[in-house]
């Protein structure tokens, strides 16, 4: 059994999905040159170019808004937030536009969108930067809420969670939470 990280597990993930379908790109601040927060994007800028892999300004309301509107005119965005807890910024993006289109538009519009956020302690980033939100959003009608706790369960889940952001069926935007 190979031994990989979180960080590795998820570019494998995202870069296996975005080779599969070429609507699906990834968008967030320092996605691309920098290879994103703790280096989970490193090498897909070079090998997707900057149409798929986007730097956005930091504005996460922005960046969810953006997604938000991609998704619903056909795209498969991943939107990347640096931390869980700046996804309250992009809140009304999310909860009230995002996760609840599918609704408004009577099953008409859907949203296949994935966002990633890693939340929780232990990368020494201070209390803006340590909260564990994903009760939050599990109140949220709408969102799917995934939380892995190995690399492989990163992997496994975040694929799926593409897949089901895709899946005709199941129209909802799904919040992935790791690193």
């Amino acid at each position: 059994m190979r031994n990989i990280t979180y960080a590795e597990a998820i570019r494998e993930a995202m870069t296996e999905k975005m080779r599969e379908d070429e609507k699906i790109f990834l968008m967030g601040e320092d996605v691309g040159a920098y290879g994103g927060a703790f280096g989970v994007s490193v090498g897909m800028i070079e090998e997707f170019g900057e149409g798929r892999v986007r730097d956005t300004p930091i504005s996460e309301s922005a960046i969810m808004g953006c997604g938000t509107d991609a998704a619903v005119t056909g795209m498969r965005p991943i939107v990347e937030i640096q931390f869980s807890d700046f996804l309250s910024i992009a809140m009304d993006q999310l909860a009230n536009q995002a996760a609840k289109i599918r609704y408004m538009f009577g099953g008409n519009a859907s949203v296949p969108m994935t966002d990633r956020a890693p939340g929780g302690s232990g990368t020494v980033a201070a209390a803006q930067h340590s909260q564990s939100l994903e009760a939050w959003f599990c109140h949220v009608p709408g969102l799917k809420v995934v939380i892995p706790s190995t690399p492989y369960d990163a992997k496994g889940l975040l694929r799926s969670a593409i897949v089901s952001a895709r899946a005709i069926l199941s129209q909802h935007p799904a919040v992935f939470f790791g690193c």
